[in-house]
């Protein structure tokens, strides 16, 4: 098994590990141990609780913890106040203090909710991520971004939230569906493109996403617990430094722009989130294109790598350009009505620009439909 120490340099000290391996969820027992807790609220979703009912039960069979279940609608459309409110009112009923815990068990939109709920419960109480998606053992579980989503856009209510331990079990990735292998993959790919500006050790990951591809889809072990293990390195790196998004961990946004905005016309029920991403990263190429940031050679790179993973989406027809210019503007980087991309500049490397006119991302765009 491997553990990453994630070092959260603010005055609190936040630090956590990330548990990576088969079988890494059993260790809940040894963390609810460590933090002291008598009562735990378990939230997760309708389809993974039908899929794991059995196991969660063994998991949190624990001498002298009370243990409750919170089981929420499956879908990004509930990642919602609703949901918020269903997840604060089972807490109350739980009659949880603030020497309690609640777990997030589930994909990216059950960890976002439920560290948001963990967050604003009498102003804090501890919380555990257990990911069962590659989507958010990659990604959404590091790093302390809890939020849900509104009319105007995604994840546009929220905080910074960070939890007591990660516990990315392998295992659970095996009845994932071909769809949440490839939108989790879509988060793997977007490290390999701002790999040069993690501040850490070089794995040229791109180049090995490349060439174990197919591995990798059919999410073998080996390659699929590196693909991981390197993209966890990756983010924790970032976000030790920068916590709450004052500079460096903007890079973490590369394809999120226009994900987001595309996510937010199409409602969150056409497209996953990663799916959504990997539109706004073949945009932000595109856009990087037409300024001179990058070569031919690089964008075709980038494109080929996109494609061998199957990302090549398409914007829906009834979506026009002006719609998600017009959603640009709910964007969290946005900075005095100035909308800030993550644009490549070079191999395993981005910049992030702002004042970019409306024509560029426009022909952009219409590259997508």
């Amino acid at each position: 098994m491997q553990v990453i120490n994630v070092e959260i340099q603010n005055e609190e000290r936040q630090d956590y590990k990330i548990y990576i391996g088969e079988g890494a969820s059993e260790k809940v027992s040894n963390i609810l141990e460590d933090i002291l807790t008598q009562k735990v609220l378990v939230v997760t979703n309708e389809t993974i609780y039908e899929l794991y009912s059995e196991k969660l039960n063994k998991i949190f069979d624990i001498d002298k913890i009370s243990v409750r279940y919170c089981i929420l609608p499956d879908g990004e459309v509930y990642k919602n106040k609703t949901s918020l409110e269903t997840i604060l009112t089972c807490a109350f009923e739980s009659k949880l203090d603030r020497n309690d815990t609640i777990v997030a068990f589930g994909g990216g939109v059950i960890g976002d909710i439920t560290g948001f709920a963990a967050a604003i419960y009498m102003r804090g109480i501890k919380f555990i991520q257990i990911p069962t998606t590659i989507l958010a053992q990659v990604d959404s579980s590091v790093g302390g971004k809890v939020a849900i989503n509104t009319p105007y856009g995604k994840n546009l209510v929220g905080a910074f939230y960070q939890p007591k331990a990660v516990l990315s079990d392998l295992n659970f990735l095996r009845t994932l569906p071909k769809r949440e292998i490839l939108t989790g993959l879509s988060e793997v790919i977007k490290y390999s493109f701002i790999e040069k500006n993690c501040n850490t050790a070089f794995y040229d990951f791109a180049k090995f996403l490349y060439v174990n591809q197919k591995s990798i889809l059919n999410v073998e072990k080996e390659n699929i617990s590196k693909c991981i293990e390197t993209s966890c390195n990756l983010k924790s790196a970032i976000v030790t430094l920068d916590e709450k998004e004052k500079g460096l961990r903007k890079v973490l946004n590369f394809g999120h722009t226009i994900g987001h905005a595309v996510e937010k016309c199409t409602h969150y029920d056409i497209f996953t989130h990663g799916e959504a991403v990997s539109i706004g990263m073949r945009a932000a190429f595109l856009i990087a294109l037409q300024l001179g940031k990058i070569n031919m050679e690089y964008f075709n790179f980038a494109k080929d790598l996109l494609n061998s993973y199957g990302m090549n989406f398409k914007i829906p027809q009834n979506i026009t350009t002006d719609d998600i210019i017009t959603a640009l503007v709910y964007d969290k980087k946005a900075k005095n009505g100035s909308i800030q991309f993550v644009i490549p500049t070079g191999y395993a490397k981005v910049e992030i620009l702002e004042n970019i006119d409306n024509q560029i991302i426009t022909n952009a765009l219409k590259e997508l439909y």
